[in-house]
């Protein structure tokens, strides 16, 4: 299971309507790279694919591919407010390491 912030919910929802997105899902994934192995993806998708994890979480669609799901069950998706280091976080109890900025991770 993958879980929202409400937060995150506002967030996705603000930037959806902006767009003009309103009827888009938002998809989460990881691909390799980055300093830690392993990157966090997010982006804006209209197709399920076969085998994708479907959440509907506040309102919102979110879709992950399988081989993603693997790596982000449990994660927790939240939007943070800063100067420095605001954006959207995966909190995910699945990380063995990470970088300093989060951005990367190992399993």
């Amino acid at each position: 299971m993958i879980t929202m912030t409400p937060s995150a919910a506002q967030r996705i929802r603000e930037v959806l309507e902006r767009e003009g997105k309103s009827e888009c899902s938002v998809r989460l994934g990881v691909a390799g790279g980055g300093c830690s192995g392993m990157s966090y993806k997010m982006e804006f998708d209209n197709k399920e694919k076969p085998g994708d994890e479907v959440f509907e979480l506040d309102g919102i669609r979110v879709l992950v591919d399988l081989k993603s799901y693997l790596y982000l069950n449990g994660t927790e998706l939240d939007y943070e407010v800063g100067l420095l280091a605001g954006g959207f976080k995966f909190r995910n109890p699945n990380i063995k390491r990470s970088c300093a900025c989060g951005e990367s991770f190992g399993i």
